[in-house]
């Protein structure tokens, strides 16, 4: 679907179609994310910290080659993007000779030589994609889990039943009653993303786990946003005084930004293996809120700016996969903490940017590092919070499985005796 929109992009001439367009587009993305979490969580479990960062290695890595791909592309007509007041100029030139053009004649020569450059861009990207894809049907086809294959069923399915016949040879004692959460689990597989929060369940979960996904979720909603906002604005609060930085110097900024992303998601890997996710969340929540602070406090300083962009990145760059990674462990993979914190980030870097765009232009630039501030604060506290609701759920769960094991020492004692 992502590479078939983006070959019909360059031909979407009506906003509303392009709008629509990019919803879908973006629809499909948050589906993969929000999958490959979930699968990475429910196969590797306790070491999915380390897959989870290197799975966001590569979010960042694409984030910071594609543009880079499409550059030459975009640029070529247009003059170079961060040259200065002279690329500004020829551009609001060529545009305003595009639209005092004679609209009764054909399409100007310039509006149609830019439209096929940048739509170059679009099918390299689409033709980039396409691998992925193609590799997962061949897959898919190769197991036999296409429903059109023609053949017999799935050498998953062949597998699982030779294990069940396995099994069945074997002398077995006889069931236990199970509890109807389990008995849900063992029926809907890993597949049943939502049998934690089903009817029958929720009357039997204590506050406390209701409270993990809300508190891991507003954390992200906050530290996503902060990732949003300041990729976002970090060249108007360059741009603007008291900093001054000419154009083309401050366009570096949000490159060395997802490069600093990039490169600490790849550095959090090792890091992921030897510390617990609740640690590195400690360390980098607090090296986000020193860092603004400190940006504040050179609010005047240019290479402290692009000293500190780099430390900020390297701070925010791992704490989704670690927030994923803990919540998940403290719920016993259950998946739907998953699905929460990934939307929680994507509201989080949807709403705050529009909230802060607002804030910087009735308040001024030097709110933008204000803004930056708050929310990083916030997002420290609500995480000690979570910790204190993790300390309550664990002494639920310890005080539930104490009771349990006193009801089944008198059952067993009374087996005992009957025999």
């Amino acid at each position: 679907m992502i590479s078939v929109i983006f070959a019909i992009i360059p031909f979407c001439y009506n906003v509303l179609i392009l709008a629509i367009a990019m919803a879908v587009t973006g629809l499909a993305m948050g589906v993969i994310d929000t999958i490959a979490n979930i699968q990475l969580v429910s196969i590797y479990q306790k070491d999915s910290a380390v897959f989870l960062q290197a799975l966001h290695f590569f979010i960042g890595f694409g984030a910071l080659v594609s543009p880079l791909i499409a550059d030459p592309f975009l640029s070529e007509r247009c003059g170079n993007r961060t040259g200065g007041e002279e690329s500004l100029h020829f551009h609001r030139s060529s545009v305003y000779n595009i639209r005092t053009f004679n609209t009764s004649t054909a399409t100007p020569p310039l509006a149609h030589e830019e439209e096929s450059i940048v739509s170059y861009a679009f099918w390299i990207m689409a033709v980039i994609n396409l691998p992925v894809p193609i590799a997962v049907l061949v897959l898919m086809y190769l197991e036999k889990l296409i429903p059109c294959c023609p053949g017999s069923k799935s050498r998953l399915l062949d597998k699982d039943e030779l294990s069940m016949e396995t099994q069945g040879t074997e002398a077995a004692p006889a069931p236990e009653p199970q509890h109807p959460a389990q008995q849900e689990d063992d029926v809907g597989g890993h597949g049943d993303l939502f049998s934690c929060c089903r009817n029958g369940n929720l009357s039997g979960l204590p506050p406390s786990f209701f409270g993990i996904h809300i508190l891991g979720g507003i954390v992200l909603f906050m530290t996503d946003g902060i990732v949003g906002a300041y990729a976002g604005f970090v060249y108007t609060y360059a741009v603007a005084p008291p900093m001054s930085l000419t154009p083309k110097t401050a366009g570096y900024l949000a490159s060395l930004f997802w490069a600093a992303i990039t490169a600490g998601r790849l550095v959090s890997i090792p890091l992921a293996y030897r510390f617990q996710p609740v640690r590195l969340l400690m360390v980098n929540l607090a090296g986000v809120i020193v860092t603004v602070l400190l940006l504040l406090l050179l609010y005047t300083s240019s290479t402290f700016l692009f000293v500190g962009t780099c430390l900020l990145g390297l701070f925010l760059s791992s704490i989704f996969p670690c927030m994923l990674a803990y919540t998940e462990d403290v719920l016993e993979y259950q998946g739907c903490a998953t699905t929460v914190l990934v939307t929680s980030a994507g509201l989080g870097e949807m709403v705050l940017q529009v909230v802060v765009g607002s804030i910087i232009h009735t308040a001024g630039s030097y709110s933008f590092l204000l803004c930056g501030m708050i929310i990083g604060c916030i997002g420290f506290i609500v995480f000690f919070a979570l910790l204190l609701c993790h300390r309550l759920h664990r002494n639920y769960l310890t005080g539930t499985s104490k009771k349990t094991a006193m009801v089944e020492e008198p059952s067993s004692e009374k087996n005992e005796e009957r025999t």
